[in-house]
């Protein structure tokens, strides 16, 4: 058995098959994770109502060697996912007031973390660049790549965006000291893209990371632009990092612009010429749709 086993997915996926004595055992788990992890094989029993056996048959017809692997599973699997194992999470605290809330407090709490300076340093690479590279995986990353290369794209920046690892670190490998490569990952810890970065550093592109301070990522970026996620217990609403990742491609992609003001200001008039011809409408419709 892989050792990243999933031990609550494999209890769920063998209980039906198991012994009345065993299945006793593994309903008296999945009911207390936290608490089963913490208890010895005696007061497992006991409060299953079976005997000592029966929980070392249960933890062996899990996949595990003995009850001792079985327990050291299951605090794994409580503390990596406690908020996702609670029923009571299910329920909202609130309705649209808690969601919004949760976006206005990351905003807030990433905005402290903008330094001017550091931003123009990183516009003045990616004008400089001879191609820009984005990345992201996952989730809201992937999404927030492509955001990135839409908002540098209308400002005449060659730029192109990649989720897919491998191709990834092909692209990587292609990088040399002319090129950027801009990183966006809440947590900083994602393997595959650490990888690519640390390809694209050996053979010389300059890294912008948009990444948690003290990450893996971070301490790989010639500039970081830090973002703190703000994650909830209410495990069914979208990550609020997803606007933190915004407001930093937002920041970055609008210095960009400033920085060649001329060149941006007569690219952005031609975007939105060709735009009102083909889908007509007033003035003040957005640069895009």
């Amino acid at each position: 058995m892989r050792d990243s086993m999933d031990i609550v997915t494999r209890i769920a996926q063998v209980a039906a098959a198991l012994r009345p004595a065993e299945r006793k055992v593994a309903q008296t788990i999945l009911g207390d994770i936290a608490g089963a992890a913490e208890m010895s094989i005696r007061a497992l029993a006991e409060r299953a109502e079976v005997s000592e056996a029966s929980v070392t048959r249960f933890a062996r017809a899990t996949g595990c060697r003995d009850v001792r692997e079985l327990k050291r599973r299951l605090v794994q699997a409580s503390t990596v996912g406690r908020r996702f194992l609670d029923s009571e999470q299910a329920h909202p605290p609130t309705s649209a007031e808690s969601i919004l809330a949760d976006i206005d407090a990351v905003l807030e709490t990433n905005r402290a973390l903008v330094q001017p300076d550091v931003f123009r340093a990183a516009a003045h690479s990616l004008v400089a660049a001879r191609m820009i590279i984005v990345l992201g995986t996952g989730g809201g990353s992937t999404v927030m790549a492509d955001e990135m290369r839409y908002r540098l794209a209308r400002l005449g920046c060659p730029v192109a965006s990649y989720q897919d690892a491998l191709f990834q670190r092909m692209v990587a490998a292609t990088l040399s000291a002319r090129d950027v490569m801009i990183v966006l990952s809440v947590s900083g810890h994602v393997p595959e893209i650490i990888d690519s970065v640390s390809i694209a550093r050996e053979y010389g592109a300059h890294v912008i990371a948009i990444t948690a301070v003290g990450s893996p990522l971070a301490g790989l970026a010639n500039v970081l632009l830090p973002v703190q996620a703000m994650e909830t217990d209410f495990i069914f609403k979208p990550s609020s990092s997803r606007y933190a990742l915004m407001m930093m491609i937002d920041l970055l992609s609008t210095e960009v612009a400033v920085l060649q003001a001329d060149r941006s200001q007569e690219l952005l008039r031609r975007a939105k010429y060709v735009l009102d011809a083909h889908r007509g409408g007033g003035n003040r419709q957005p640069l895009g749709d």
